[in-house]
C-alpha cells in the first residue's frame, strides 16, 4: 500500500523514571528550538537536527505512524505534521495528550490529494487545503521521541 502504516514495533526502547517513554533514538544534546519559532520560520530549519517540544495533539489511530505537534493544548494552536525517519518505529496510538520532547529536522512539502485523504482517514487535519485537495505542510522528521503522559 503505498500510503499505508507499515506494521512496526511501537514499543518504547527505553522507560525513564520520570514516567517518559523514548522512541527511535536517544535524544542526544543538540539545538533547542521553540516550536513556535520553527512553525514562524521552517524554512530556517529545513535539514537540520534541532529539538523541539510540544503538546501532542493527535497521533496515527492505526499504527501510530505520524503525530501532530502543537504549541499548546488548545486545539487551535499552531501545530505540525511529525513524522519518524526512515518510518524505523512508531509512537502509541494513544499519544494524543502527552507532552512530547522531539530531534529531528523540518521538511517543507506539498502532500498529494490521496496522501491527504489518507492521512485524514487516519484522525489528522489539515488546515491549508488546495481546492484539488493538496496541502502544504510542514513536516517535523524525528530521530527520536521523548513522551511524557499526565
Amino acid at each position: 500500500m503505498l500510503f499505508g502504516c507499515r506494521s512496526q514495533s511501537t514499543g518504547p526502547t527505553q522507560q525513564k523514571a520520570s514516567n517518559a517513554q523514548t522512541f527511535g533514538a536517544k535524544i542526544t544534546p543538540g539545538q533547542e528550538v521553540a516550536l513556535a519559532a520553527v512553525l514562524a520560520a521552517p524554512q530556517a530549519f529545513v535539514q537540520k537536527s534541532i529539538i523541539v517540544a510540544g503538546d501532542v495533539r493527535k497521533a496515527c489511530s492505526r499504527k501510530g505512524c505520524w503525530m501532530e505537534l502543537s504549541t499548546s493544548p488548545d486545539p487551535a494552536a499552531a501545530g505540525c505534521r511529525v513524522t519518524f525517519k526512515d518510518y524505523s518505529f512508531f509512537v502509541p496510538t494513544d499519544s494524543a495528550g502527552a507532552k512530547a520532547k522531539l530531534q529531528g529536522s523540518v521538511e517543507l512539502e506539498t502532500i498529494s490529494p490521496d496522501f491527504v485523504k489518507h492521512l485524514e482517514s487516519e484522525g489528522a487535519t489539515f488546515n491549508n487545503k488546495h481546492p484539488d485537495g493538496s496541502a502544504e505542510s510542514v513536516t517535523f522528521v524525528a530521530s527520536g521521541v521523548e513522551l511524557t503522559k499526565s
